[in-house]
């Protein structure tokens, strides 16, 4: 996994829980905020304001904008995001600390519904 985000953008992600299990990331950055490169294990989001972002890794790049109060899976991935909408990012990560007992291929890079 490569650096840890509360690491390398400690500005716009806080951790605010953490036990042997899981790790509670909370995420608010303005438009035109961008993040380092860094990663996520398998996580879930959860969308507090409505928000479009872009986010890259390698050579796959994806824009999406989410509405509040929405819940998605994050599978785990690497990648650097911008806030490139018009509204502030606000989004609590729960991170799984357990590897998981499927392996699964072909990942998509983002949320997942």
């Amino acid at each position: 996994m490569s650096a840890d985000p509360a690491v390398t953008n400690p500005d716009l992600y806080t951790v605010v829980f953490e036990n042997e299990r899981v790790r509670v990331l909370r995420y608010r950055d303005r438009p035109g905020d961008a993040t380092s490169p860094h990663g996520h294990p398998d996580s879930v989001m959860i969308t507090l304001s409505s928000f479009t972002r872009r986010l890259a890794a390698g050579d796959q790049q994806v824009e999406l904008a989410l509405e509040a109060g929405q819940v998605r899976w994050l599978s785990a991935q690497e990648h650097a995001g911008q806030n490139i909408g018009g509204t502030e990012t606000h989004a609590i990560f729960v991170e799984l600390k357990e590897s998981a007992s499927v392996v699964s291929t072909g990942t998509a890079l983002g949320p997942q519904a």
